[in-house]
This record gives C-alpha cells, sequence and structure tokens, in this order.
C-alpha cells in the first residue's frame, strides 16, 4: 500500500493550501489569544494574587481590547482564505507519513553486532506500547482544562517522552526462596545519573564518524557506584564525597591517588562504573563472573576467603543480579528518506526538561548489596550510579506480571498513540521531538471542512498521532459519523496501522496491528460511544483483510501476525454506573484488558487516568516524582483523581475537601487492550508489564498508560 507522504497530491494544491492558511492564521491567532486573555489557569491566578503592583492584571485589560481590533482589521483577509480553504479539504490526505532516520537511530545501528533487528527470532520477542492523552488543543481551549501555553508543551511533551523511552533497559533478576513475587524484570525502577547529573532523564550527544559513532569522551568518576554522594552508610566508603584513600575500602592506604581502585579507575569502557578501556581487566566483572564459586577475585574480598558469597560485600549478592542494556537497535529499513518532513533536533541536553530528582530515589546500599553483570553495553556513557527504589513494581496475588506506577516512560519504548493533538503548530513541534527517538510517525490524522464521513464542518482534526520504531507498511483513517454537541467539531475515529516487526527465516514477514482511537467525550451518551465501539471493530476486521491481501498477479508468503493491540482514550471506565453499557460491550470479549477482573470491576491495583485539573499545578503533583508519590498513597489518589460520579457525593469541579469516601481508584479510561486472535499456531502472548506513567506532570490532565506484550513462538534458539 502506498503511505501518503505529502497533504495534497499535487504542488499546485499544496500552493493554495499555503496562501489561504496564511491568509486566515491571523485571524485564527488573535481571536486565540483573546479568548485565553478571558479565561486564566489556576498558575496564573495564584501569580496575579502574589503581584503587588497588579502587573500582570493590567497587562490583561490592555492586550484583550488590542487583541480585539486586530481581530476585526484581519477578518476580511480570514474570510478570503478560508473561501480558498475549505473546498481543498475535499482531497486532502487522511494523514501524513514521515520518515526520519534519527541521529540516533544511526548511531545504535552503527553499534549493534550480531543478527538484525528485522530477524525474528525463535524463540519471540517483546514489544512494549504506550497511550498518552496530551490535550494539545488551542490555547484558548485548552485552558478549560487548567493547561496552557500550547506549542511550549508541545516540546517539553516530546523531549520527556524522548528521553524516558531512550534510558538504558535496566533487569533485576532475583533468586531468593523468600522474594519470588518480585523475580522479574525491572525497567523503570532503577534510574541511572548520566554526565549531566542534574537530570536523570539526559543522554549524552555522540560525534558521528565514518565508521560509526565515536566514544564519548570520558569523565572522571565522582560518584560512589555503591550508593550516590550524600549516604553516610556506605561499606565501601567511610564518609560520603571523602574518596581519597582514607576512604575507600578497596585500595590500600598510602595510595596517591584513586587510580588503584577498582571503582574510581577509569580503565573499563563497558562497565556502568567504568568510562574507557577494556572490560576484561575490570574487578568487578570477575567478580561478579565467579561469583557462583566465591569471591576469589573480589575487591572487597581477598584471595583465599570465603568460597560462597557475603552477605556483607555491596559488591556481590547470592541471588541478586543487575543487568544493564542500552535500547536495541531500531528496525532496519532499506527505504530511502523521504524529503516531506523536517529533521529531527539532536538531542540539546536541555535541563528545562529535567522529570526525576535524585534526592527522590531510594538509595539501595543495605545488607543485601548488588551484583552488576558483565553483559552491559553502555560503553558510550560516561557514568552510571545504580539505585533501588523499594516497592514500586510488585504482583498482586496470583497475577503473572509486574505492575507499577512509574516515573519514566518505558526503556525501549516501540509504540506510541496520542489523542488530542489537535493544534496544528504543536503537531509540528511534537513530531519533529518524536523523531528523535521513533523513525516513522503518521501524523495530522484526520479531516477538515466537509469532507467525507462528516455532514457537520470540522473545525479540528481527529487528535490521533501514531509513532513508531518498526516500518510502517499500511495505515487507515476512518471518522466516526455519530458525533455530538461540541464532539462533533472535531474528526474523531480511528487510525489502523500495519508495522513491519521482523522477517521469519521462510522470508515470511511478521507484523503487527495496531489501533489508535479516541471516543465521544459527552458524558451520558453511552449509545453514541457504543456505536463507535461497533464501527471500530468492524473497520479493524476490514482493515486486516484488505492489507493481508497480495497484489493481483503476485504470489507472496502470508504475513505472520504477532499481535493485534488498540490503545487510546475510550471516555468510559470500568467502575461507573454511567458506563455500564459500555463495558458489557462485545469489545471486551474479543480484546483483553491486563487491568480489568470483568464488567465493572477493575483489578485492586489499577489506577485512574484521568487528573482532577484544579490540582495540576500543585506543588506535591507538579513534578514527575511528585507525582508518582502522590499516586502510590491512597490519599493522594482521592485527591488529585478523578472519580465515578455519583449521586450522593459533591457535585463536579474541584474534588479537593471532599469528606465522602470514595472507592476504588479513579476514572481509567485510557485503555492498552491486546488479541490473541488470529496469531499463527503455538504462538502465545504474555504480558510482562502494565505501567502508569507520571513523566508528563503538569503538561497534561491524563496519566500515560504503556504495557509490555511478550510474542512467544514455541521455537528454541538454535
Amino acid at each position: 500500500m502506498v503511505l501518503h507522504i505529502t497533504p495534497y497530491s499535487s504542488a499546485c494544491l499544496h500552493f493554495l493550501d499555503g496562501l489561504s492558511w496564511s491568509l486566515v492564521f491571523p485571524c485564527y491567532w488573535f481571536l486565540d489569544r483573546l479568548l485565553a486573555s478571558c479565561v486564566a489557569t489556576s498558575l496564573e491566578k495564584r501569580q496575579r494574587s502574589q503581584d503587588p503592583c497588579s502587573i500582570l492584571t493590567l497587562c490583561v485589560l490592555i492586550s484583550a481590547p488590542l487583541y480585539l481590533l486586530l481581530l476585526l482589521a484581519s477578518l476580511p483577509f480570514a474570510l478570503l482564505g478560508f473561501i480558498i480553504w475549505a473546498p481543498l479539504q475535499a482531497v486532502r490526505q487522511p494523514y501524513l507519513y514521515t520518515y526520519h532516520r534519527s541521529h540516533k537511530h544511526q548511531a545504535e545501528q552503527g553499534q549493534a553486532g550480531g543478527a538484525g533487528i528485522g530477524e525474528w527470532r525463535p524463540q519471540g520477542r517483546s514489544f512494549c506500547f504506550c497511550s498518552a492523552n496530551v490535550c494539545l488543543l488551542p490555547d484558548s481551549l485548552a485552558r478549560f482544562n487548567n493547561l496552557s501555553d500550547t506549542h511550549r508543551r508541545a516540546r517539553e511533551l516530546g523531549k520527556r517522552i524522548c528521553n524516558g523511552a531512550s534510558r538504558p533497559q535496566i533487569k533485576i533478576y532475583i533468586d531468593s526462596p523468600t522474594n519470588t513475587s518480585i523475580s522479574a524484570a525491572s525497567f523503570s525502577s532503577l534510574a541511572t545519573g548520566f554526565r549531566r547529573t542534574s537530570s536523570l532523564d539526559q543522554r549524552p550527544e555522540q560525534t558521528q564518524t565514518n565508521n560509526g559513532p565515536a566514544e564519548t569522551e570520558s569523565e572522571p568518576l565522582t560518584e560512589c557506584p555503591i550508593h550516590p554522594s550524600g549516604a553516610t552508610d556506605c561499606p565501601v566508603h567511610h564518609s560520603a564525597g571523602d574518596h581519597g584513600s582514607t576512604g575507600c575500602s578497596l585500595y590500600h592506604e598510602g595510595a596517591d591517588t584513586t587510580a588503584d581502585c577498582p571503582l574510581h579507575s577509569n580503565s573499563n569502557s563497558d562497565c556502568p562504573i567504568h568510562n574507557s578501556g577494556e572490560a576484561q581487566d575490570c574487578p568487578m566483572h570477575s567478580a561478579v563472573a565467579q561469583s557462583g564459586a566465591g569471591h576469589h577475585d573480589c575487591p572487597m574480598h581477598g584471595e583465599g576467603m570465603q568460597s560462597k558469597p557475603s552477605t556483607d560485600c555491596p559488591l556481590h549478592t547470592s541471588g541478586v543480579q543487575i543487568s544493564i542494556s542500552a535500547p536495541e537497535p531500531d528496525p532496519q529499513e532499506d527505504e530511502a528518506e523521504m524529503g516531506n518532513h523536517r529533521p529531527g533536533e539532536q538531542a540539546a541536553g536541555d535541563t528545562g526538561s529535567m522529570t526525576a530528582s535524585r534526592e527522590s530515589l531510594a538509595r539501595y546500599h543495605g545488607d543485601c548489596g548488588v551484583g552488576i553483570s558483565s553483559n552491559n553495553t553502555l560503553s558510550h556513557v560516561p557514568r552510571t550510579s545504580i539505585f533501588k527504589r523499594p516497592g514500586r513494581k510488585r504482583r498482586h496475588g496470583d497475577e503473572t506480571f509486574d505492575h507499577e506506577i512509574s516515573a519514566f516512560f518505558p526503556a525501549n519504548l516501540d509504540f506510541l498513540a496520542l489523542q488530542e493533538v489537535f493544534d496544528h503548530g504543536s503537531t509540528t513541534r511534537l513530531r519533529r521531538q518524536l523523531h528523535r527517538y521513533f523513525p516513522y510517525v503518521l501524523s495530522d490524522v484526520g479531516r477538515y471542512g466537509w469532507k467525507g464521513c462528516c455532514s457537520r464542518f470540522k473545525f479540528l482534526n481527529s487528535g490521533l498521532m501514531l509513532a513508531s520504531r518498526y516500518p510502517i507498511l499500511d495505515a487507515r483513517y476512518e471518522c466516526y459519523p455519530n458525533g455530538r454537541g461540541e464532539d462533533a467539531l472535531a474528526a474523531k475515529g480511528a487510525l489502523f496501522a500495519k508495522v513491519h516487526v521482523g522477517t521469519s527465516h521462510q522470508e515470511q514477514r511478521v507484523v503487527g496491528y495496531l489501533t489508535c482511537t479516541h471516543l465521544h467525550a459527552i458524558e451520558g451518551d453511552a449509545s453514541v460511544r457504543c456505536e463507535q465501539l461497533d464501527l471500530l471493530l468492524q473497520w479493524g476486521t476490514e482493515f486486516r483483510q484488505s492489507s493481508s491481501q497480495s497484489p493481483e498477479g503476485e504470489k507472496v508468503l502470508e504475513d505472520l501476525v504477532a499481535f493485534d493491540v488498540i490503545l487510546g482514550d475510550l471516555n468510559f471506565d470500568n467502575c461507573s454506573s454511567e458506563d455500564k453499557l459500555e463495558q458489557q460491550h462485545a469489545l471486551f470479549t474479543q480484546y483483553k484488558d491486563p487491568c480489568r477482573l470483568g464488567p465493572g470491576e477493575d483489578k485492586p491495583w489499577a489506577l485512574g487516568t484521568l487528573l482532577d485539573p484544579s490540582g495540576l499545578y500543585d506543588d506535591d503533583v507538579c513534578s514527575p516524582e511528585g507525582l508518582q508519590k502522590v499516586m502510590e498513597n491512597e490519599e493522594g489518589r482521592k485527591e488529585y483523581l478523578v472519580f465515578p460520579p455519583s449521586k450522593n457525593q459533591c457535585p463536579p469541579g474541584s474534588q479537593k475537601g471532599r469528606k465522602i469516601p470514595l472507592k476504588g481508584n479513579g476514572r481509567r479510561i485510557d485503555y492498552i487492550l491486546y488479541s490473541d486472535e488470529g496469531l499463527q499456531q503455538d504462538w502465545k502472548l504474555d504480558i510482562e508489564e502494565v505501567s502508569f506513567i507520571t513523566q508528563l506532570a503538569g503538561l497534561t490532565d491524563h496519566l500515560s498508560v504503556a504495557m509490555r506484550l511478550a510474542v512467544s513462538t514455541g521455537e528454541e534458539e538454535p
């Protein structure tokens, strides 16, 4: 299938569209600013109350009449532009496909060894999906959700998503007879510190050379690998910050420098503690490699010491290993780079996107100790500090997968579905940021004007956006025809995509199907949402059938389907009595919800994803770490999440100060569903992890949701 890489099929139509929008835009901007000056966010109200000279209020009083005059002056030009623009929407493409092989993508391809990512592994593979409602409405409309400055938020959203997803993947393997409930992979309970120690989610730039990415200039280690600075009970250092010979237990007294210390020397490139050199000489690796046979080479244990692991050694443990690896390379694609997109910006080390605080991460330097595996691949990271946050990742009862509330987007995020990306300028800024990590993006999805399904004029598109690390083979957009009220002004619908995730040994393509959607939002319109769910299932079936058909006259092998996933904001929850009709829909018989027990009943750990807009700028929840802590507390959830409406509860609006007890964990309206129907025989899907993400705190009124799905084929590694 042919993907649409330009909004119009001809350059002439593209020119007319640009001309018409240049005439309409001044009027649109003045109207947006005029309305925005009349609706203040809670943060702006607080700032005005703290302004002794009322300068901010005076600015509003002066700017509002000025915007009104300029709006009236621009109306004739806007009318002319609208006459040209409206008919053009009938031939506009329903989405824009952009492809950009980012700097990071090229660097990882240069570092990758062995089989390419396009080769399907016999034992299968795991994929990570994420859905987020980002509320990128025009600024005046976003203020009704207590959000403002849409363009700035779009840039910051993209930075945070890419910074979180490009973190190294960290796995903890625990072998303990008393703690088997957490012996699974961990992807975000540990944080890694890089050169910019003020931000934990920042990765350093790499220098590109003809032979691949050059190694980053090494930097001396200034932090203890066992604990971050400030700890006073480290078994390695007697006092925090004392890195001299008298404070380190790993080298003898009298040493002039720390060069002989196996923890402070910079002779190791593959070790998360060292920066350059060879890993063979690292006593940390040799210690871990021989941990099963004793600690003869351990820098903490001398030769001839005990033959079994010591519980007092901070570098070894009998049951804990930490494996650190960089995100695996993106899918290889022979397709030439398309020129319709704007190049992705290089990671600039912007300290404005700091999203994690060192102080809020729990230190791990107790009796257990940490064994660091030698298979890490972070040679391009100057240094790494290891922390462990207790109690973040856990299982409940007979649950077969982990669940957590995370301050970071999952490492190695493969697919990202966004909703409410309505503003045109914000779409461009967000897409540019996402291309730093995701090579393939579908954006500007939907229709304007009276085109297609719409009997009513559409002022906004669908607001959907899909980003992928894997090549997109086919895509289709469908518009819901039954919108009502203010929801009918936007072309809400469903975006379907087919992605290429690998190739089998028999040269069969391994593909996956993704559906991104945003349903009708007005409360009480359950019948409208159920009709949209019916259409969603129907369109999904039709898309899979049409995309699997081979071209006429060609014989190709049948595609192997790895997964079929639906992501989006469905605008109903699984605990409200008003949403019973949607809760019992056939969608949940064809697709599985990992957070759901049954109609009207969520699992105890499932978390609401709709935040109370009135509290977005409170000090407790305005940062990812702060919001994470609040969401882990029952009282905090009651304070800052939106709960199902009830006749016995206080009226809608701010929920602060409520005295009526609330049950559950808030309204969960953002979903990730998967289906195991249509898979190959003996193939199996298993959930590895479900995460509720707070990294977008202060930028949107929704929590993001992520799911890691393992696809096993039943084969064994040769």
